[in-house]
Parts: C-alpha cells; structure tokens; sequence
C-alpha cells in the first residue's frame, strides 16, 4: 500500500539562498565526475563532467579511474568526483557545482538532484532546472529540505514524506508550489539509457477523507484486528502526529 503525505492549510514553499556542499558519501553509489580533465593545454580529455566513472583503485584523498564512455584511466583527486544514490541524491558537491552540472545542454526543464547540507546535518536542498535560456542564476532554483525528528522530509511545512523517495515520486506528479514538476534526475553519461527505461513507480491511495466529520480520537485509534480496512493508515497517522507537532499550539479543527 503505498504513503500518503500529510496536508495542511498551508502550503508555502521555502527557497533555500545558501551554498552547501555534502558531507559523507553513501555506500554502494555510483561514482560521476565534476570536470572535465585534463582541462589544461590541449590534451585530449580523459573524463568529461557528468560522467560515470569506474573505480579502478582509491587512495583515499586521489583514486585512480576508468571513463566509462572512452575507457581511459585517469589518476585524480577525490573531490573531483561526486557519489550518486537512485540517480538524483549527489554526495560532495556544492549550490554552484549543482548549477553547472544541471546546465549541461543533456538536461531540459525539470532536471533535477538532491544534495546534502553542510551547514544542517538532518537538511538537504532540491536543485532544479526551470528554463535552459538564460544566466545561470535564474535557470536552476533551489529548495531547502528540512527533516523532522521522526526522520520524515518536507519542503512545505504542510506537506511531509516519510523519505526523500516518496518527496520526488510526489513532486514528480505535480510541481504542487515548486517552480515546475520534477521531469529527469541530472543527465548522466552512461547510465541515461538504464534510467530512461526504469518503469515509473505506481502510487495506491485510500479514498478521500472528509477530515471535517473526522474526530481525532478516530484518527489515531488503532484497530486490534489486525485488519487493514482500519481509517488511516500508520504511516498517515505517523505523519499528522508530526505535522501536530511542527503547529503545535494552533487550532486545527478536530475534537479531543
């Protein structure tokens, strides 16, 4: 059964000014470069930028790497590569290397990936491309992702997602305050056809509820069952507990 987020009244979207590159890398990622190298003289590029890389060996703070489109070996620093998790959730790169990477001529409108804050450890930003005419300052916008103590993601106060998964599956559907839906995670060389042909993920949803004629005990009491025909599901009733804490203090409707 799939997770419905949780609504509220208000549905303000937060654009985050501040540049943040990422912290740690993620295991089990694939490995993208941020330039093109050599960039120096005119020697023939081994790697261009947003490419994937094959590890060949890694000394820590320089790793030695394959090209996987001209099979060249290249012996480079690190943090000239950048770790990649479901194609869209980079490690290692700042606001401005999001730019560029985004305005690769690859990427249409609705180009999108996630980076990690440095200066929250439980934050993220959404970089994403609206227009592909125009300065780089105005063709990619930039959203905070704020998590709640229970782990549950959010750009909209009123709008939460128990993953970050479930935020882009969402924003996918409908731009719903962002600048235009999300389309295609930022192009990356040699793995566009494997991403291209991944089927889109099926959403279930219960049917509407009038939360009006809706008590709150109702709401969080639990079936004992163990049936699933119960009002809401776990993941609802964990996500309007959260959305009670983030407003606690204001009127929200429902009888105790």
């Amino acid at each position: 059964m799939g997770t419905c987020p949780t609504r509220s009244r208000a549905n303000r979207t937060v654009l985050e000014n501040t540049s943040e590159p990422v912290a740690a890398a993620p295991q089990g990622a694939l490995t993208v470069s941020l330039f093109n190298y050599p960039s120096f003289g005119h020697t023939e590029l081994t790697m261009c930028i947003a490419e994937r890389l094959d590890i060949v060996s890694n000394d820590g703070d320089f790793m030695m790497v394959k090209s996987s489109t001209t099979g060249r070996e290249s012996y480079i620093p690190t943090n000239y590569t950048a770790r990649v998790v479901h194609g869209w959730l980079f490690s290692g790169i700042s606001r401005y290397k999001a730019v560029e990477l985004l305005m690769q001529s690859n990427n249409q409108k609705g180009a999108f990936l996630i980076r990690e804050s440095e200066t929250s450890s439980d934050s993220f930003s959404l970089s994403v491309l609206w227009k592909t005419n125009g300065t780089r300052a105005d063709c990619v916008k930039h959203y905070r992702i704020s998590r709640l103590q229970n782990s549950w993601v959010y750009i909209s106060p009123g709008l939460t997602f128990p993953s970050l998964q479930h935020l882009v599956e969402h924003y996918s559907e409908s731009a719903d305050g962002l600048c235009c839906p999300l389309r295609r995670p930022c192009f990356i060389r040699g793995l566009s056809s494997p991403r291209e042909s991944r089927p889109a993920p099926v959403a279930i949803r219960r049917p509407t509820i009038n939360w009006k004629d809706i008590s709150r005990s109702a709401i969080f009491r639990r079936k004992r069952t163990g049936s699933d025909n119960s009002l809401v599901s776990e993941g609802l009733r964990e996500a309007i507990s959260s959305y009670i804490q983030l407003t606690e203090g204001t009127d929200h409707g429902w009888d105790t």
